[in-house]
């Protein structure tokens, strides 16, 4: 007997590229969750060092290496995760994934090329969004350097769990 799983997705735009709503609703996640994560590190590290230096220490007195800081995390936290699955946490969230512009899985070399010059799409971003808005395949400059895409891609694997947990539920 085969069972038909229902996600609860349209799994219809799957792989049809993601609209500027769905990709600034992943990056606003993404922001969150790097200063959430960040503040909750910088105040594990600044009780160590002060336990062990003997006074009290705080990132906001050394501001430079407090955004060094954030800016590496930031760096890892989006590299480290498109490199290995193709998306951040906050575009598992709403259903992305980046692709190569050819379709092909994203890789280590593309994923540290996307989030260096990210940077660029913020500093110029009329210009550099306005591509997206006029492309058929909805690729800001970050994303033509890159050579990336960004598209709708939901894990079927946890729709399908979603589903056995329902019906398990329900019997």
């Amino acid at each position: 007997m085969t069972i038909h799983v229902e996600p609860d997705r349209d799994l219809g735009l799957q792989g049809h590229y993601a609209g500027g709503v769905t990709r600034l609703t992943a990056f606003v996640f993404d922001i969150v969750t790097v200063l959430v994560l960040f503040t909750l590190a910088g105040a594990v590290v600044e009780y160590i060092l002060s336990a062990v230096l003997g006074h009290h220490v705080s990132l906001s007195d050394a501001p430079i290496v407090a955004d060094v800081a954030l800016a590496v995390w930031w760096f890892v936290y989006c590299a480290y995760p498109l490199a290995e699955s193709g998306r951040t946490f906050g575009m598992a969230v709403v259903g992305l994934r980046v692709v190569r512009a050819d379709g092909s899985p994203y890789d280590a070399r593309h994923a540290i090329l996307r989030v260096l010059v990210f940077p660029l799409s913020i500093a110029f971003f009329v210009i550099a969004f306005l591509p997206l808005v006029l492309r058929r395949d909805r690729r800001a400059l970050h994303d033509l350097i890159a050579n990336s895409a960004v598209v709708y891609g939901w894990d079927a694997r946890a729709a399908r769990l979603r589903f056995l947990a329902k019906r398990s539920d329900s019997t």
